[in-house]
């Protein structure tokens, strides 16, 4: 994956979790990045640790604090990126929230809430970047979840918005294919080192009984850990996938081939 090297990355959500793992692992294999999420402290925790870790020669995350429910915002963060870097290899899609709710216990402010952030700013942000990754040929990976692609119960509008970003993955990928932009996403299982879980409500011995529980569900008796997200990630984005568009690569300890009850 050496040819992520001074290569352009915009990563979403980059200041916490998936988001944060992907920025360190970038900044490792050489990428110039934009940085963006809500929490300042943890945004400059994630650059000052991407500034350790990158080659010598390589400039410093770029960070740039956008509210992605926010249409100008996020038009700034792709302005700012552009006048920074002067183009756009890779959009990474990570921003996203996790909320519990049935049918029957989910109001429309959630349902609201939950697609706006999975959903639509995701459109939104890549609609404006699409013209300058058809310039680059570059690519765009999307962090959708196994919620996606199976059923869980009591996570029916979470599971909503992933589906809608995997027909997006797909979707985009056969419009975008003959102009050289692959189109990409990972579908994570339950993984632990995020915040996603605690900002749902979940936390101390509910959250430690939740992760016994879903130890047992994955085939490989574990959930994961960010970085092994970002890994595939960095594969998608890089050389090593040239010829992968459309797919949808499970990173979930084979959760997806579980007949769940």
């Amino acid at each position: 994956m050496n040819d992520l090297k001074d290569r352009v990355a915009l990563i979403t959500g980059a200041s916490s979790g998936i988001g944060a793992a992907t920025a360190i692992l970038f900044a490792r294999l050489g990428a110039k990045m934009s940085l963006t999420g809500r929490n300042k402290d943890n945004l400059k925790r994630v650059i000052e640790e991407c500034t350790r870790v990158v080659p010598a020669e390589t400039e410093p995350p770029l960070m740039v604090l956008a509210e992605l429910c926010s249409e100008a915002q996020v038009t700034n963060l792709v302005d700012t990126t552009i006048k920074k870097f002067g183009r756009l290899d890779i959009l990474v899609n990570n921003a996203g929230i996790f909320e519990f709710g049935s049918i029957e216990t989910t109001s429309m402010a959630q349902y609201d809430r939950i697609m706006n952030v999975n959903v639509r700013s995701v459109y939104h942000l890549t609609t404006l970047c699409v013209p300058h990754l058809i310039k680059t040929r570059g690519n765009i990976v999307n962090v959708s979840s196994v919620g996606g692609t199976r059923s869980f119960a009591g996570e029916l509008v979470y599971g909503m918005s992933k589906s809608a970003i995997d027909q997006m993955t797909s979707c985009t990928a056969l419009e975008l294919a003959a102009k050289g932009v692959r189109v990409n996403s990972v579908n994570p299982g339950l993984i632990v080192d995020t915040e996603a879980y605690a900002r749902a409500g979940l936390s101390g011995d509910d959250f430690v009984k939740f992760v016994e529980n879903m130890n047992e569900k994955h085939p490989l008796q574990r959930v994961g850990k960010s970085a092994e997200v970002a890994h595939a990630i960095a594969f998608l984005a890089s050389g090593n996938a040239s010829f992968v568009t459309g797919e949808h690569i499970h990173v979930d300890g084979g959760l997806h081939a579980v007949c769940l009850r």
